[in-house]
């Protein structure tokens, strides 16, 4: 069984520039760059819940155009062997069917595998939309608030 760890410095940078490169092809529609970066069995959760294998994610990039910004949190990215688990905040600016625009935020989970050309590519994605908080935070979970913002509430 293989052991899970957090990713060495150049595991991390190969994998933040990875998603840089995701998200500046979403933004530009460069429908090449995605397509060599997605597996082909991706599975891709949009916030609303609606799920794209690799061919629909594409042709949704392609038609809609609908990726006008998008701004990455600080990531975590945890290793199991060649598959890396990124997890992180995630905001978009998206532009809507009426032609405004909207700003969606959230958290998000990628998988991302090394494939046997020595590339990583994306094997799932699903974002979590921000939502209302009924349950005031736990010790622990102002605690890891602490950690990942600062005492002060800075990064």
């Amino acid at each position: 069984m293989s052991t899970v760890v957090s990713a060495d410095a150049a595991t991390r940078a190969e994998l933040l520039a990875l998603e840089e490169r995701r998200r500046a092809a979403l933004v530009a529609g460069d429908i090449p760059a995605l397509d060599a970066m997605f597996d082909e069995s991706l599975v891709h959760i949009h916030a609303p819940g609606l799920t794209h294998g690799k061919a629909q994610l594409l042709e949704h990039v392609a038609t809609r155009r609908a990726y006008l910004d998008s701004e990455r949190g600080e990531l975590r990215i945890r290793l199991v062997g060649d598959v890396a688990v990124m997890t992180g905040r995630l905001t978009n600016r998206l532009r809507s069917p009426e032609g405004g625009e909207r700003v969606l935020g959230g958290v998000v989970t990628q998988v991302v595998r090394r494939c046997d050309d020595g590339e990583w590519r994306f094997l799932s994605f699903q974002m979590t939309p921000d939502g209302e908080h009924v349950w005031p935070a736990m010790p622990s979970e102002l605690e890891a608030q602490d950690e990942t913002t600062g005492k002060d509430g800075q990064r």
